[in-house]
């Protein structure tokens, strides 16, 4: 079969970590063709199906030059067995006007996965609202007002942007309520932008656990990102170290039961972001830390991917 990875540059790939690499590697260990390009190669004109100027590549093996180039091409969407969106965020304008372009050539015969409309359906951040039982006390608002008084019922709170990634943007909160005022000023710019506001979870020192789900079916190792010094945040982008271990039992029940719902929304590949027992983010864009799980446990989750994909495919 013939794979499209829309991702960020190859240039900027950490392929010891990084898990559409992974994917990749997977692919073409079982023979599949690959083909990539960004998401600005993406056109669609007039009488014409959404096409892409893509590389085909074949990965070498070597660490330093990973991959060789064997020409570049304009290619209809369509004419590949799979197109796996693997942009990673922020979820902007651009990310939002790829879905369209993506869901066209869905209408002309594309298998896109994640699904463009799921993917715009679910902002990362925001989804968790959409499911109160797994999620501890959260506020999403424009109102400097009504987040004052979510801090006055909490005393210690989490303040970040829908948008953010990587742990950008991150603000904690004590009882003591110091520099509030400005945090609020800082996210909300004067009621402009939306603001999550979560009440402190002092699980978290032991770490943001991703949980992967694979085709409805949760992964059996979590990474736990788990913060280090005086850092509040576990992303391993903020520093954070990762630690595999077991899903818990209620990480294995939250698993199961948020799992066939988000793939039957189109959702193959899903990372759901677990403090102690509350979901805190549901993450659809590029899920990570195939390679951080396989490294510490044996677990071959690119495989457990390739599988899904391959049992996706058959299946349609």
């Amino acid at each position: 079969m013939n794979f499209l990875f829309i991702a960020d540059p190859l240039a900027s790939f950490k392929i010891y970590k990084d898990t559409t690499f992974a994917m990749m590697r997977e692919a073409q260990r079982r023979g599949h063709a690959i083909s990539a390009c960004e998401v600005q190669s993406i056109s669609w004109q007039r009488g014409s199906k959404v096409s892409a100027l893509v590389r085909d590549i074949v990965l070498t093996g070597d660490a330093d030059e990973w991959f060789t180039e064997q020409g570049t091409r304009r290619v209809d969407l369509a004419e590949f067995d799979a197109v796996l969106m693997r942009k990673d965020p922020p979820f902007d304008s651009e990310f939002f006007y790829a879905t369209h372009l993506l869901e066209q050539a869905e209408r002309e015969g594309a298998k896109v996965l994640n699904k463009p409309s799921a993917l715009r359906e679910h902002p990362e951040k925001l989804a968790i609202m959409e499911f109160p039982e797994v999620i501890g006390p959260t506020l999403v608002t424009r109102n400097a007002q009504e987040i004052r008084a979510f801090h006055a019922e909490h005393q210690d709170i989490i303040l970040k942007p829908l948008d953010g990634m990587g742990g950008m943007g991150i603000f904690r909160v004590g009882a003591d309520g110091r520099n509030l005022g400005s945090i609020i000023e800082t996210l909300n710019r004067d009621g402009a932008q939306s603001v999550m506001v979560q009440k402190f979870l002092p699980e978290i020192v032991d770490g943001d656990k991703r949980v992967l789900v694979i085709g409805g079916k949760p992964v059996p190792y979590s990474l736990a990102r788990i913060p280090q010094g005086n850092e509040v945040r576990g992303n391993l982008a903020a520093g954070g170290k990762g630690v595999a271990q077991p899903l818990s039992a209620k990480d294995l029940e939250i698993a199961q039961a948020l799992g066939p719902i988000l793939m039957r929304r189109g959702l193959l590949l899903v990372g759901l972001d677990i403090i102690g027992e509350c979901v805190t983010e549901i993450n659809v864009t590029s899920p990570t830390c195939f390679q951080e799980i396989y490294d510490q446990t044996g677990c071959d989750v690119a495989a457990l991917f390739l599988d899904a994909l391959e049992q996706e495919l058959s299946d349609n």
